[in-house]
């Protein structure tokens, strides 16, 4: 059984959807985010963060490479095989490295941090970062309804995953329908909907 730990309200979310979409047995391990900073627990969270996953004797940190491990194990359609496997790495490291440091500069600073904290000008920062990046999506998308082949996968999942709090929380997403549309589809399917109701 998959064991994932982390706090609902975390990174953990994407890996609960993961495991919902792939159907295998798993359950949460409730730790905070102070928890994870335990000397003790440096064996399961070295950088002191959640989420972190055992699978046996496996142990793995980093949230969209916990769902590439789960994907891999749940095989098509949700991980592709052959050019479609590698187009999975392309779009999860797109979502890690371009689309999460952008969405966060704008989410720290319009809904995540209390008011008095938030700075205007690292939310619009964020806004003119992410707008590029959102526009090579809906470019991609044409006429597709997902990432990669013709179905759902984790590369939906892992880039979907990423966005979910802006797109929850009010990101204006008028210029890129595509990308919106594309991201209801993702979102309310019923693997997403049981990960979000443990998180909403």
């Amino acid at each position: 059984m998959l064991r994932i730990h982390g706090a609902y309200r975390s990174r953990a979310f994407r890996n609960i959807w993961a495991a919902e979409e792939a159907a295998l047995p798993y359950e949460v391990v409730q730790t905070s985010f102070d928890a994870a900073k335990d000397p003790a627990l440096s064996h399961m969270h070295p950088a002191g963060k959640v989420p972190a996953l055992e699978d046996g004797t496996l142990i793995l940190q980093e949230s969209l490479a916990i769902n590439l491990h789960i994907a891999l194990k749940a095989g098509p359609p949700l991980m592709p095989q052959g050019d479609d496997l590698s187009r999975v790495l392309q779009w999860t490291m797109f979502a890690g490295t371009e689309v999460e440091p952008a969405i966060m500069a704008w989410a720290y600073n319009t809904y995540i941090r209390p008011a008095e904290q938030r700075n205007a000008a690292e939310a619009a920062r964020g806004l003119a970062d992410i707008t590029p990046r959102l526009a090579v999506v809906e470019t991609h998308l044409g006429g597709r309804q997902y990432l990669v082949g013709t179905g759902f996968s984790i590369a939906d999942l892992n880039l979907g995953a990423v966005l979910y709090g802006a797109w929850l929380n009010g990101l204006d997403f008028s210029a890129t329908p595509g990308v919106k549309s594309w991201l209801d589809r993702c979102l309310t399917r019923p693997a997403a909907m049981a990960a979000r109701a443990t998180r909403e």
